[in-house]
């Protein structure tokens, strides 16, 4: 998402303007130059970036997709001395020129997420970094006592094992329509009704009296509560200026990962103290704690939704319409906004090799950890004969794998800034974001051998749980620069691309769950680890591929960006 120390002109402005971090000088421009493309404002921006970054959200905190190519996004990312930039545009009714005042936020204005206190700003990303976590954790901590549900309703475990499944599931639905809607009303009203309705289907999950209550209610919670998981990277663009971003984008990078790993190591214990229903009960708790800080302490962060607010508020008060943000002038029909937000990812998917692809690799991984869920209960329980609470304790070292490698982020945040210094007009090429995948790729396989070579029931419980720390500490480094690839290859249509990875990885990591139990009875402990391990080793090829190749597959695309100069050799030098 886009920086405050950022600052671009619209090409009819006449207002000196100001970023939180200075001014910056423009030439003169003349007042009948068209508006620039959303392509071409991104481009200009990103010569203005002094502090590029780590994360994915320099592209998906504006409202691309509700207006159209020709929408000028400065309005969004610059201060003004006056709070307004001067517009002249045609008129669609009636086709003369109408002048327009843009609603833009003030030099140091208050009201801008960006200027907030630095205390403030980081309770408000412990919070919804928090949340995060919480909805990782009922994902996961529901697998430590599946049992207690297929005694209790008389199913199989096939079909206790459909909690996680539908719950992951709506993982993947909910994405779909919830980034469209947060740039439509706003980042807090999707917050709070998501997480309300996901506390509402919690009780009934509780206290259901039969399976199809308990499904039924999991799905909605996944839909509802893939709400934080889509937002709360644009949010904390949001707060921080790119420069600022990095540990933060940290704590969050580690919360959704965490979540599983701390999942079942929870649930172990109070499954076995009170039962499967206190598993629903403790996230009926949490979730409610999350709804509870968010709906009082955590205010509007999108400033679109906030100089769309400022205008209304200006028009009534001034009798005056022209005070306008791009919103007012150029919203997409809503035909048109469904078709992108449903079409297009599958567009991409099927259309665009990088993003099938990467889709895939990421699909595989997300499996892997869902994988793990039911791998270490056969592994300690039915092997060793461990309970469910001593079998959550293996999953510490992944927790703790997870935990170093956002730690470690930062560091390959400041490799990736060396990059852009070095690079011709500051900014690489977009497979320059491949090279911490090109490393920690190796880790997850090696981690899924460790485990296999030493399941053996009469081993010690040391060698699993130690394969669980190479995987943990993979993790985010190949989440993150996935990502990061995707963004910076389709760039004002990188929501989609990240959209249509998201489906397949949920719908791939709902389903595994479901034949990980007889994969390991029918290959065995170790061979069935092995066939994981090799599906990873195999994936290990694609960021070789597109890190050399990358740059003509994208020349050749009808939706990647592209610049004539990029060449991965440029920083191919830079790999260490």
């Amino acid at each position: 998402m886009t920086s405050p120390d950022m600052n671009h002109m619209s090409s009819l402005s006449t207002t000196p303007t100001a970023t939180s971090q200075g001014s910056i000088p423009r030439n003169s421009v003349d007042k009948s130059e068209s508006r620039l493309t959303r392509a071409s404002t991104r481009r200009t921006l990103e010569r203005y970036e002094t502090m590029p970054t780590q994360d994915t959200s320099d592209v998906l905190d504006l409202p691309y997709d509700i207006l159209s190519d020709e929408a000028d996004m400065s309005e969004y990312i610059q201060e003004t001395a006056a709070g307004v930039i001067p517009k002249r545009t045609i008129s669609r009714a009636t086709g003369k020129p109408e002048d327009h005042e843009l609603v833009t936020f003030k030099i140091n204005d208050p009201e801008n997420p960006k200027n907030w206190s630095k205390p403030y700003k980081w309770w408000c990303t412990m919070v919804v970094a928090f949340t995060c976590f919480t909805v990782a954790f009922n994902s996961a901590v529901i697998t430590a006592d599946l049992e207690g549900v297929s005694e209790e309703f008389h199913v199989s475990a096939e079909v206790s094992l459909l909690t996680v499944t539908t719950f992951v599931i709506g993982f993947g639905v909910g994405p779909l329509a919830f980034a469209p809607l947060s740039e439509l009303y706003g980042r807090k009203p999707v917050y709070v009704i998501t997480i309300a309705l996901a506390v509402i289907f919690e009780i009934p999950c509780a206290v259901a009296q039969n399976i199809g209550t308990l499904l039924v209610c999991r799905l909605i919670d996944g839909v509802a509560f893939s709400a934080p998981m889509t937002l709360v990277g644009g949010t904390l663009a949001d707060l921080w200026a790119n420069e600022d971003r990095g540990v933060p984008m940290a704590v969050f990078s580690a919360a959704p990962f965490a979540g599983p790993a701390i999942g079942p190591l929870a649930g172990g214990f109070l499954g076995d103290a009170s039962g499967w229903r206190w598993l629903y009960w403790i996230q009926l708790i949490m979730s409610g704690i999350c709804w509870i800080i968010l709906t009082f302490t955590i205010p509007e962060t999108y400033a679109p939704i906030i100089l769309d607010k400022r205008a209304k508020k200006l028009r009534r008060e001034t009798g005056d319409a022209k005070y306008v943000t791009e919103k007012d002038l150029d919203l997409r029909p809503m035909s048109e906004q469904i078709r992108i937000f449903l079409v297009r990812p599958l567009q991409l998917l099927c259309l665009e090799p990088i993003v099938l692809l990467i889709s895939l690799y990421m699909a595989v991984l997300y499996g892997l950890l869902y994988m793990f869920f039911v791998a270490y209960p056969i592994v300690y329980v039915e092997g060793k004969g461990y309970s469910e609470g001593i079998t959550g304790l293996m999953f510490i070292p992944l927790a703790i794998g997870v935990v170093l490698s956002a730690i470690l982020s930062p560091l390959v945040n400041k490799h990736y800034i060396s990059l852009c210094r070095k690079a011709p007009n500051g900014k690489p090429p977009a497979e320059a974001r491949l090279i911490p995948m090109m490393f920690s790729c190796w880790l997850i396989p090696m981690g899924l051998f460790i485990f296999g070579w030493t399941s053996y029931p009469y081993l010690s419980y040391w060698g699993p749980m130690m394969g669980g720390f190479p995987v943990g500490f993979g993790f985010i480094f190949l989440y993150n620069s996935a990502n990061n690839y995707l963004v910076d290859t389709y760039q004002h249509q990188a929501a989609s691309a990240l959209a249509a990875k998201t489906c397949i990885r949920s719908f791939w990591g709902a389903s595994v769950v479901l034949f990980t139990e007889q994969m390991y009875h029918t290959l065995g402990y170790r061979w069935a680890s092995f066939l994981l391990a090799f599906l990873a080793l195999a994936c290990c090829a694609i960021p070789y591929v597109f890190y050399f190749y990358g740059a003509r597959i994208r020349r050749f695309s009808k939706f990647a960006f592209h610049d004539e100069d990029d060449d991965v050799r440029g920083v191919s030098q830079e790999k260490v």
